[in-house]
């Protein structure tokens, strides 16, 4: 309440308010000056409101004492449960933790006055999760409250905590969370085979580094704690098997190192241990973390192929043997039990010649045909050896021969030489090095020898010089040599190898003689370059070529555009004439031309029309004949004639493959009364009577008076 010390009780005096929440939350009594509030207030929307109030004289409306200002506070109450803002919540905590382990902190909060009473002092409680965790009532971290909790056994536990205000006691508000707490796995659980022993059987012929068998250990335990690796502690089968383990499952995979042999031994015992690869040292008293397990691997036998005594055979034969010429033999042998007889042959798609031959009984490889070491100097053939008694039983052995060489092949130029010598060459001038080649391969490698053919020795010429390391070089005798007189010279040279025995041949070199520059360089060899000067030089024989061939080019643009010219209008599939108006300039004979259009065929539906070949198109099936037409109706001898030439059109192979127009000249069947023309009638000496025209109406009046018989008849 407001009062003014001026104020007599008399109604003299008014009191107003104004501020934040006047008139909305706040209204006073302007005679008594009572401040009431006009709706409910809620302290945690605002605690304070700041309001000023006057007393006015209410004649004069003038204060009567300056305006005061003053606070109202808004008290407390306990209106608001504690919430927890974070909730629910997650947690976990390792399993085996020891009681008063740490799991989580919950915090709840509330809206109302903490300075004020024990409204927001909140408590904290567990409603569910006893007696396996517990909370500080102050501080809401929960704890674990039983020791070796195990995931195994259970691994998720769900809590409520409750939130209560006025420090928990009767009368207060609270709030619920919920919490899951999980329980994390550590490596409590050493591993374990199921059994203490395995058995397995594999064939013999299962391949090296094939899978023999899988093999686990159970661990409850997960994730890094499960990982496990396998080894092989003991057993016969050390260097023949091998054991890894798979990543994903944390299996034990037992594969072959080498190659079982039923016939060798038929069982393998392994010792195998499983042992955890992280341990924890807290639980070393639970027991090693490991484990063992015996696996029994049993071998059965397989109709195997036969087996050669070596994987490769190398022989070797002189390329001069005879044909049955024993090279070298190959053995093999059934290894099952049985030992079942092999027989031999080669498989011909490595010898695809047929050079060779193998005795089937004995294996014993011979010549089947004369060899070359110059074609072919090793042959690589496969041997197929297979069970007489099971012929599906096919083993493989390789065979290398290396054929020997022998002196066979003659020396001859290394190459084709083009040797030049020069009109002012002097004697003793070297004008070619040449040297020779052998197809040969002689182990202390070539040695020839070269010389001048005894009907050249004694030339005045060219001499021959051997350089005695597989070269000679060709030197000329005399100068002055002249195209004139001789421009080619032919000089025989002998070649002689090393061999035993030796083999020679007789090689022409051919010495063109030529006009050379200063330097020796030869600019010309053809004798007849003299009569050049004489004549034309080589430029004027140039033009005159190039003229020559200007002239062709012409001729054969005049002949290519007559020929186009000349071209039929023949349609085919590479030139499109639609939408193209071809324009042909050919008129017709006249009525006098019969060849070109038969007119009765378009005018006479009744007559038998005789296939037309299409003079702008080449026919490819001729069609021996149409179907004739019958007599119509007129009211649809139109539309027949029509759907017949459709028809027509469809099935005509020489008609473009595009739509195009059709005209006809059709006039329809002709008329009972046949033809009317006055042409006709003159001419013929017909007693046809024609009076019935009068009676044919007004229509016809005239023709009954030029061809009646009446006596105004203008021809009677």
């Amino acid at each position: 309440q407001l009062h003014s010390d001026v104020d007599k009780g008399d109604g003299s005096i008014k009191y107003i308010l104004s501020g934040e929440g006047a008139s909305s939350i706040f209204i006073i009594d302007e005679n008594t000056g009572d401040i009431h509030a006009t709706k409910r207030l809620d302290r945690e929307e605002q605690a304070y409101y700041t309001l000023r109030a006057q007393a006015l004289d209410r004649l004069t409306n003038k204060p009567v004492e300056p305006e005061s200002e003053f606070v109202i506070k808004i008290q407390d109450i306990n209106d608001n449960e504690p919430k927890f803002l974070d909730g629910p919540y997650t947690a976990g905590v390792p399993e085996m933790s020891p009681v008063g382990t740490s799991v989580v902190q919950v915090t709840a909060t509330d809206a109302d006055d903490p300075t004020y009473g024990n409204s927001a002092r909140v408590v904290y409680s567990i409603l569910q999760g006893q007696p396996y965790f517990s909370v500080e009532p102050k501080t809401g971290v929960i704890k674990t409250a039983l020791p070796n909790m195990d995931r195994e056994a259970k691994d998720q536990y769900l809590l409520v905590i409750q939130a209560k205000d006025m420090v928990g006691q009767n009368g207060g508000l609270s709030g619920t969370t919920s919490v899951t707490v999980t329980l994390t796995d550590v490596n409590d659980n050493p591993p374990r085979f199921p059994r203490r022993s395995y058995q397995y059987n594999v064939p013999e012929s299962l391949p090296v580094a094939s899978v023999v068998a899988r093999i686990k250990a159970a661990d409850a335990d997960v994730g890094p704690n499960a990982e496990m690796e396998y080894k092989i502690v003991d057993g016969d089968g050390l260097g023949v098997f091998k054991i890894s383990v798979d990543k994903d499952t944390q299996e034990g995979i037992i594969t072959i190192q080498k190659e079982l042999d039923f016939e060798a031994k038929t069982s393998y015992t392994l010792r195998i241990e499983a042992a955890n690869m992280h341990v924890d040292p807290r639980f070393l008293s639970l027991g090693p973390f490991s484990d063992m397990t015996t696996v029994k691997i049993i071998v059965e036998d397989v109709d195997e192929p036969p087996v050669f005594t070596s994987r490769l055979y190398s022989m070797v034969v002189s390329e001069a043997a005879k044909v049955g010429t024993i090279i070298g033999t190959v053995a093999a042998h059934d290894p099952d039990a049985s030992n079942s007889p092999v027989r031999y042959s080669i498989d011909r798609n490595t010898d695809l010649e047929r050079y060779f031959n193998i005795d089937a009984n004995s294996g014993v490889i011979t010549t089947a045909k004369t060899l070359d070491r110059e074609t072919n100097a090793v042959h690589n053939i496969t041997v197929l050896a297979m069970e007489s008694q099971n012929p599906a039983q096919i083993g493989r052995g390789y065979v290398a021969i290396t054929i020997l060489d022998i002196n066979d092949n003659a020396p001859e130029f290394a190459m084709e030489y083009e040797t030049t010598v020069c009109e002012n060459a002097q004697p003793g001038q070297v004008i070619q090095k040449i040297s020779a080649v052998d197809k040969d391969d002689p182990p202390n490698g070539h040695q020839f020898y070269f010389s001048l053919t005894a009907e050249a020795a004694n030339n005045h010429n060219f001499t021959l010089q051997d350089n005695k390391d597989n070269t000679a070089t060709v030197l000329t005798r005399r100068n002055g040599f002249r195209r004139q007189e001789q421009s080619v010279f032919y000089l025989p040279i002998f070649i002689v190898d090393s061999g035993s025995p030796s083999l020679s041949s007789t090689n022409t070199l051919t010495i063109r003689v030529c006009d050379c520059d200063a330097d020796g360089i030869a600019q010309t060899c053809n004798a007849e370059a003299y009569i050049l000067p004489a004549g034309l030089s080589t430029g004027a024989l140039i033009a005159i070529l190039a003229c020559v061939l200007t002239l062709l080019v012409l001729v054969l643009l005049i002949v290519t555009m007559r020929r186009r010219k000349k071209e039929p209008l023949i349609f085919d599939e590479e030139r499109d004439i639609r939408e193209n108006i071809v324009r042909y300039d050919d008129e017709g004979g006249g009525e006098e031309d019969t060849e070109a259009f038969d007119m009765a065929a378009l005018r006479n539906l009744n007559i038998i029309r005789d296939t037309k070949t299409r003079r702008d198109v080449t026919p490819e099936i001729q069609f021996l004949s149409r179907p004739t037409f019958k007599s119509i109706p007129d009211n649809v001898i139109f539309r027949e004639f029509i759907w017949e030439r459709l028809k027509e059109a469809d099935v005509d192979p020489c008609a473009p493959p595009y739509d195009s127009l059709q005209t006809y000249a059709f006039e329809g069947n002709g008329s009972v009364a046949e033809s009317l023309s006055s042409l006709d009638s003159i001419s013929s000496n017909s007693d046809q009577n024609y009076d019935y025209l009068s009676d044919w109406g007004p229509r016809f009046k005239r023709l009954a008076d030029m061809y009646g018989t009446g006596p105004d008849c203008l021809y009677s």
